[in-house]
């Protein structure tokens, strides 16, 4: 069974992603014009809300990475609850990219908001998985 597969990969190229995004924070805290304003700014507005989706980012990313291998270890049986926390994990990804939405395009927090449930039912429904279903699943073969 591939459930989990996704997370596992997608999780990685968004913890690339958003540390990369980190690299753009440093270039703009020391090296950009305005570097003074932007890090006299450091705890409020814009430079804030940018920390967070770069934290938030790399966290979902390193979240996804785990459940995925989480998923893989559930014993097949739990097939469509397994699809479910790894579509809900990868859900969850709109929280980093929903602020990061709200501080460059304007975007409602609506984004934030269902990916932070969308993760939080992740992890929840795949401890539950876990603590009832744990074993090793033998992947399909093509």
């Amino acid at each position: 069974m591939e459930t989990g597969r996704y997370n596992v990969g997608v999780g990685l190229l968004v913890m690339v992603g958003f540390m990369l995004y980190g690299f753009l924070l440093i270039y703009l805290r020391d090296f950009a014009a305005g570097k003074e304003e932007w890090s006299a700014s450091y705890s409020v507005g814009t430079h804030f809300e940018a920390r967070l989706a770069h934290v938030h980012g790399n966290l979902f990313g390193l979240l996804n990475v785990a459940l995925g291998l989480v998923l893989v270890r559930l014993k097949p049986a739990t097939d469509i609850a397994r699809r479910t926390a790894a579509g809900l994990g990868l859900a969850g990804l709109l929280m980093p990219v929903g602020i990061l939405g709200e501080v460059n395009l304007g975007l409602p927090p609506i984004f934030v908001l269902l990916g932070a449930m969308a993760m939080t039912a992740s992890v929840l429904l795949s401890g539950i998985l876990a603590l009832r279903h744990w074993g090793w699943s033998v992947p399909s073969q093509p």
